[in-house]
């Protein structure tokens, strides 16, 4: 099972990393210090598992576990000196509640329950895009999206049902997905089969007719062969 440990304490970290080298067909794929860096990194990563502190600056845990809310993977085991929280934690499907300092007996019942999960639920096919929408945590499925759009520093979904703020960069999909989008801009991605065709103006410009929106997002000189090939190919 590979697991990412998310923690702000670095001794806190390294401990869990030391008990994890005692349990069997475990794979520690990564140690993160925040809740901002963990969500790049389940995207790049792909953990089964996190074990996740609660009280950490910016991102605290149970807001991490809301964003990932509906997803099979990553589980999620808190681990944390607050005893307060459990009933939120559990709340969000998290599969234990592990009190610090954390004993490898309950870190071993932990995993087990973990993987009994992993393995009783299906691999999602569909792949998402997460957010949130007045404090709700959303999820939008790949083949609703319409286009991307960065805007300062989120990245604005534009789907079939409306739009919805992500906080992954457009490179960090690119990267995740790579043969789901077409570059239009160094702000714009689309998917291939939403690209209906090109629009050039008066002043040189080229925009793109895209299936679902009225929207016509600029394609830059340096990806319009690429479209261009794109609707040439069909």
């Amino acid at each position: 099972m590979r697991v990412l440990i998310v923690d702000d304490e670095p001794l806190a970290r390294a401990r869990l990393a030391a008990l994890l080298e005692d349990c069997d067909g475990i794979e520690v794929v990564g140690s993160i210090g925040d809740g901002e860096a963990a969500l790049v990194a389940i995207n790049t990563l792909n953990p089964e598992l996190l074990l996740l502190d609660i009280n950490m600056p910016g991102l605290d845990g149970t807001s991490l576990a809301a964003r990932l809310a509906d997803r099979t993977r990553p589980q999620v085991v808190f681990c944390t000196a607050y005893e307060g929280h459990a009933v939120e934690a559990f709340e969000l499907g998290a599969v234990d509640y592990l009190l610090k300092p954390v004993r490898l007996e309950r870190l071993r019942d932990a995993l087990q329950r973990a993987q009994r999960r992993l393995d009783d639920t299906p691999r999602e096919t569909a792949a998402w895009l997460y957010g949130r929408l007045r404090g709700e945590a959303i999820r939008i499925a790949l083949t609703e999206v319409i286009c991307l759009l960065a805007e300062e520093k989120y990245v604005l979904v534009q789907h079939v049902g409306g739009e919805l703020l992500i906080e992954e960069s457009l490179r960090q999909l690119e990267e995740t997905y790579p043969d789901q989008w077409i570059r239009l801009h160094r702000n714009c991605l689309a998917p291939p089969s939403r690209v209906l065709g090109l629009k050039t103006l008066d002043d040189g410009r080229v925009l793109a007719r895209l299936d679902g929106t009225e929207s016509t997002p600029e394609v830059s000189r340096r990806n319009l062969p690429a479209v261009r090939k794109l609707l040439r190919l069909g």
